[in-house]
Formats: structure tokens, sequence, C-alpha cells
């Protein structure tokens, strides 16, 4: 499998990546948005873009596919069961999945759309798709917008999308709505405090996460 250019920096540098979790207060704030959204996880559950798995390991995620080796590996010793593929072609039988989470991925995919469509097939029927992103025109969005214009390794291929598009695109791929948080209203220009998400899908809050459903009749030819 050929390593997608966008994955390529968090496989050459996973343990730097890895280790800004250990001192960075934005973990915190984004996770506990992620579970604002507070329903029972249908089982099995998997993260599409799991890294080094933090974010999986805090929310209790079973599977983690990566499509980068290096993270993948210290996401395994953090007892999620791995998958090396990628996102557009995803490894796994279609209808077994109950619940899939799209976590700070959804800015690096050339093709969200089929990824979108991917997630349907391999999710069962009524499963839940939960996305956390950076909303496009938010001073975070914009903020590392500009890191990548400088050629940071991490964000030079990172598109970030509005809230508009991203709920446009993945409601027109088979999913419904149910439910919306957002956090981050503090710009990254500042000491970053602790901050609680609030309710909705604000496009001037950094974080934002989107708890869809995969509707009832089928979308497979969509």
């Amino acid at each position: 499998m050929t390593l997608p250019e966008a994955a390529r920096p968090f496989n050459d540098h996973a343990g730097e990546y890895d280790s800004w979790y250990d001192s960075s207060p934005l973990f915190a704030i984004e996770v506990e948005a992620v579970r604002a959204a507070a329903f029972r996880p249908m089982q099995p559950t998997l993260e599409v873009g799991v890294g080094p798995g933090r974010f999986a390991q805090a929310l209790d995620i079973a599977f983690g596919l990566d499509a980068a080796l290096s993270p993948l590996q210290l996401a395994r010793h953090r007892s999620i069961i791995p998958i090396n593929g990628i996102a557009e072609q995803l490894p796994v039988r279609s209808r077994c999945m109950g619940t899939v989470y799209l976590l700070f991925t959804l800015c690096f995919l050339d093709d969200p759309a089929a990824v979108f469509r991917e997630i349907h097939r391999v999710l069962k029927p009524g499963g839940r798709l939960v996305i956390g992103f950076i909303p496009g025109h938010s001073s975070w969005g914009n903020h590392l917008r500009q890191k990548g214009r400088e050629n940071h390794p991490f964000y030079r291929f990172a598109c970030f999308r509005t809230v508009a598009q991203t709920t446009a695109m993945v409601c027109g791929q088979g999913f419904e709505l149910l439910d919306a948080w957002s956090t981050l209203f503090q710009p990254p220009s500042q000491r970053i405090e602790h901050e609680h998400p609030k309710p909705g899908a604000h496009e001037d809050g950094g974080f934002c996460v989107l708890l869809t459903r995969k509707k009832r009749e089928s979308c497979e030819n969509c």
C-alpha cells in the first residue's frame, strides 16, 4: 500500500506527534466535546485515522485504522486493535461496525465523499458516525491553514472545510445529523484555558463534533 502524502509526516514523526498530547491542554478540551454528544455507542467501534490511539484509548474505541504504520504501532500498545489501510478503501466487511469515529482526519482526506460512502458501507443499519473537525472559518482553522502555507509538515496537505460544507457532505452520503457540539472559542494566540463545549455546530469554534446516524434506507449507490 502506497502511503498517502498527508500521512507521511505522521509516520515519520510519530513519537513527536504522540508526545504533544502529554503537555497540550487541547486534548482534554476536545475529548470533553466528543463525550458531550452523550450516546451509548453501538458495538463494535472503529476510529478511522486513529494515529497513536490517544482518542481511541480515552473513548474506549476497540479498532483503529491508519495508513501510517508507526503511529499504528503506538495505538496497538494502547490496546487498540490495529488495522492498516486507507479510509477510501476500508478493509472492513460491510455492515459489521456499530460506531465509526472520524476525528481530526477529515482535513487530510483527498476524497472525503468517498470516505463517507465507505463508512456508510461498513456501518450496521442505524449505526453512528462521529465526526470531529476544525471548522475552516474559525480562528483555529485560519491559524493552521497559515501553518500549512509555511510548509508545516503536519498541515501542509490539510484542507479545512466549513461546518456547512461538512454537514452537507455527510448528509449527502446517507447520514442524518442527530447532535452537534462545539468548543475552543478562545483564539490560538492566547494562553489556552480549559473550556466546556457548547451545544450546536458553530463555525467560530475551533473544534466541532457532529453525531450522525446511518439512515435506515439503503444508500449503497449514492
